[in-house]
């Protein structure tokens, strides 16, 4: 065999050892940014709401018309610049984008409400009271329901502060003390079902103020979701946490701090977000009938003057104050949980 031919074959070879070349890619062309298609559908809507406002006549005498109509307007037209400004915003376009349907079905709603009460005049007043109505008591009565807006919320956060705090420290001792559940439980079982309004006469004849009551019911309405669910996370903690730690020393202290209320946390949090529910229907009960100022007082007076409109601007203040509770519980269990990522899924 010719060198030549040796040659060719030992080339042959070393390039089929040699790993086939990956054919070049053309650099990637960043992404065209792209409309929030959801909120201009809704910016539309809340823009056709505004003309139907301003456009057809009152069926009803409603002197707050051209606000309510330039308040959709605008709103409608802001809703058309985030839509056409779409993913150039970042974080606001993905905070912003998954309400699209909801703003849309508002518009509707709002639109719907305006033709049945203010336009065609077909629900009867003044137990129906139209968008302009509550407009309105936004406008001119938002002294007495701010007032009353601050009070609800002072003796809100009050009581739950108190019934939390003392649930916790309840659960907590029952969870872990068989001594302290001995004693505890027969009392828990035998008081915690009873519902905090059935303590209503109790409670205002041994406080010494309305004031003073209302804040040990809504206290107490918090008070045995916590223990309850407290109790049930320290008891449901893993035996093997525990053996562990004391193998390395712990102290029983160090066994109730470190170990036992850092894993109940998830069950803590499911009884914190059931007392602030409950607390939140005793402190409009115990308003209405003790107290002389707060949302519940004040549904009570538009009720007895038979101001409807005033009545339920209250309850949308009331649900937007409560969910507005409840995101900010969620926010302060994500930051405590963080480290439990992944395994809580509510």
């Amino acid at each position: 065999m010719s060198e030549a031919t040796l040659d060719r074959a030992a080339s042959l070879r070393a390039s089929a050892r040699q790993p086939a070349r990956e054919p070049a890619t053309l650099p990637a062309r960043a992404a065209a940014p792209a409309l929030w298609l959801g909120g201009i559908v809704a910016g539309l809507l809340w823009l056709a709401g505004a003309g139907l406002t301003a456009g057809l006549e009152d069926g009803i005498e409603a002197p707050r018309t051209a606000d309510l109509a330039l308040l959709q307007a605008a709103f409608g037209a802001a809703l058309l610049l985030l839509g056409v400004l779409g993913t150039r915003l970042g974080a606001l376009h993905r905070r912003i984008a998954p309400s699209g349907p909801w703003l849309a079905v508002l518009a509707i709603g709002l639109a719907g409400w305006e033709l049945v009460t203010a336009k065609l005049a077909l629900l009867p007043l003044p137990f129906f009271a139209s968008p302009q109505a509550l407009l309105e008591v936004y406008l001119e009565d938002w002294p007495r329901l701010g007032e009353s807006v601050l009070r609800s919320l002072w003796l809100l956060l009050s009581g739950y502060a108190i019934g939390a705090a003392a649930g916790f420290v309840a659960g907590v001792a029952i969870g872990w003390s068989r001594g302290v559940g001995y004693w505890v439980h027969p009392v828990l079982r035998l008081i915690g079902p009873l519902p905090a309004t059935a303590w209503l006469p109790i409670a205002f004849f041994a406080f010494p103020t309305s004031g003073s009551a209302s804040t040990f019911l809504v206290a107490l309405a918090a008070w045995f979701p916590v223990t309850i669910l407290t109790w049930s996370g320290v008891s449901g903690v893993n035996r093997a946490y525990y053996d562990i730690a004391r193998t390395l020393g712990a102290s029983g202290r160090f066994l109730v701090l470190k170990v036992a209320i850092p894993a109940a946390l998830p069950q803590v949090f499911v009884g914190l977000f059931m007392g602030l529910g409950a607390s939140f229907s005793v402190l409009v009960v115990a308003e209405m009938l003790g107290v002389k100022a707060g949302l519940g007082w004040y549904l009570q007076w538009a009720q007895g003057w038979a101001a409807y409109g005033n009545m339920y601007a209250a309850l949308i203040v009331m649900a937007l104050m409560c969910s507005g509770l409840v995101t900010l519980l969620f926010r302060g269990r994500d930051r405590l949980l963080a480290w439990q990522k992944g395994t809580v899924r509510w």
